[in-house]
């Protein structure tokens, strides 16, 4: 038998792309009653691969650190435009209650304890404990899919869902004033200059207005051109749920170009795309091509944050550190959670549910990233660290309960939690959905 020449490190890369893509497709259904998580595995698989002694990789956030922002960020607006097209309550104030609570009250009640926890209890400086919290209060709206509602139609939207749901889309709006607080602050103390009115007007009030205006006036734009132009140019006639990924770069381009908040931007467009037409099928293929795309993204970023453990992200931990993480989120979230709770009429149950599944991850990830890049702070790698291991605990404990806890959830509320993922009645094909 001839001696076969070592393969290519393209033809390996292709090989383990493939692989990734399948896993994509199958493991949500083998995973689908078992007390596990796509994130579980996926951090499994890149901690066995980066410990194969072939791969020279190492996949440290601090030796590529353009390179951790711009994916993190990647990831984090498809995942925002994918929460926003499946939102099938309309947006009114009262209905959204639950939201405006976690919001309102939990954000901030966590930004304060953990910047207390980072300058107390861990000796970081006041203004890298601030990063922390702001870094670690949001509910991340990418390792959240197993917490947050159903496709578009699908019935899957109960208070608990929904609250996830809607609170990882929007709590960007409130965490990345206080991360720029941080990287103003930084520079302050370097450089002696003032900062308060410039960060009110420019990081609060500049950045957050436009970025809501731009972003549902960008998703007015393309819910015109989708679903009300003349009957033979609309979008939605296509069937290609791709325009859903041009919203998304578009909304995030132009407000970052108004130097906005972008994540904001792309939720708000979201929600207005699918306000344009809020019962048309069209939305359901555009939040299936956002949601592939994103698992696929979130599978090679969790692979990659595997290796990065395996070649020693956490090494910079102290014990005080890993006390700090289990508080975060066994105490933390949850206590702010339940304040915010108090008053909502729900079940305990659900107050509890909502309280504490704020999962942290890959939104942190990128917080991190562009402070350290923007900024001027001491202890990059340790924060790295405490970031990378609150949103390690969160993946294994989120994950190994999140199974069970939303299957108990959904007996709760009548339904099947083994039924079929089915489409929204009237899809019944691949090309079913392109209107007359």
């Amino acid at each position: 038998m001839p001696t076969l020449p070592p393969p290519e490190s393209y033809i390996l890369w292709l090989t383990g792309a493939g692989v990734l893509i399948a896993l994509v497709a199958w493991l949500p259904l083998a995973l689908r009653r078992l007390p596990l998580s796509l994130p579980i595995i996926c951090i499994a698989i890149g901690g066995v691969i980066f410990s194969i002694p072939a791969i020279s990789l190492q996949p440290l956030p601090m030796a590529y650190p353009t390179i951790s922002e711009r994916f993190t960020e990647f990831v984090v607006i498809i995942a925002l435009m994918g929460a926003g097209l499946k939102l099938d309550r309309t947006f009114e104030w009262r209905r959204w209650s639950v939201t405006w609570r976690l919001l309102a009250i939990t954000m901030p009640l966590s930004i304060a304890a953990i910047t207390l926890i980072g300058g107390w209890g861990l000796g970081l400086t006041w203004v890298a404990a601030l990063l922390l919290g702001a870094s670690l209060a949001p509910t991340d709206p990418v390792l959240a899919a197993d917490v947050q509602v159903g496709p578009p139609r699908s019935g899957e939207e109960d208070e608990v869902r929904f609250g996830l749901t809607s609170e990882a889309g929007l709590n960007d709006g409130l965490a990345f004033p206080f991360v720029n607080l941080a990287i103003v602050l930084g520079l302050a103390a370097t450089m002696g200059e003032p900062w308060a009115r410039e960060w009110v007007l420019h990081s609060v009030l500049w950045e957050v207005g436009v970025g809501v205006a731009g972003g549902w006036l960008i998703g007015k734009l393309f819910g015109w051109l989708t679903f009300r132009v003349p009957a033979e140019t609309k979008l939605a006639r296509t069937g290609d749920g791709l325009i859903a990924i041009a919203a998304t770069f578009v909304s995030y381009g132009v407000t970052e170009i108004l130097n906005c908040y972008g994540f904001l931007a792309v939720f708000v467009t979201a929600l207005t795309l699918r306000r344009s037409h809020r019962d048309h099928e069209f939305n359901y293929q555009m939040h299936a091509i956002t949601e592939q795309l994103e698992r696929i993204a979130m599978m090679v970023l969790l692979v990659l944050f595997g290796g990065a453990l395996i070649d020693g992200l956490l090494q910079p931990l102290r014990w005080q550190d890993w006390l700090a993480a289990v508080a975060v989120i066994l105490l933390v979230r949850p206590a702010a959670g339940m304040i915010a709770m108090t008053g909502f009429r729900a079940d305990l149950s659900e107050k509890l549910t909502l309280s504490f599944f704020g999962i942290r991850g890959v939104g942190s990830f990128y917080y991190v990233a562009y402070a350290l890049n923007h900024g001027d702070f001491a202890d990059g790698e340790r924060l790295w660290a405490i970031v990378g291991l609150v949103a390690l605990l969160s993946i294994l404990l989120h994950g190994l309960t999140v199974t069970p806890m939303m299957r108990a959830l959904d007996r709760q509320h009548a339904r099947d939690p083994d039924a079929p993922e089915r489409p929204p009645p009237g899809l019944q094909g691949p090309a079913a959905g392109a209107p007359d």
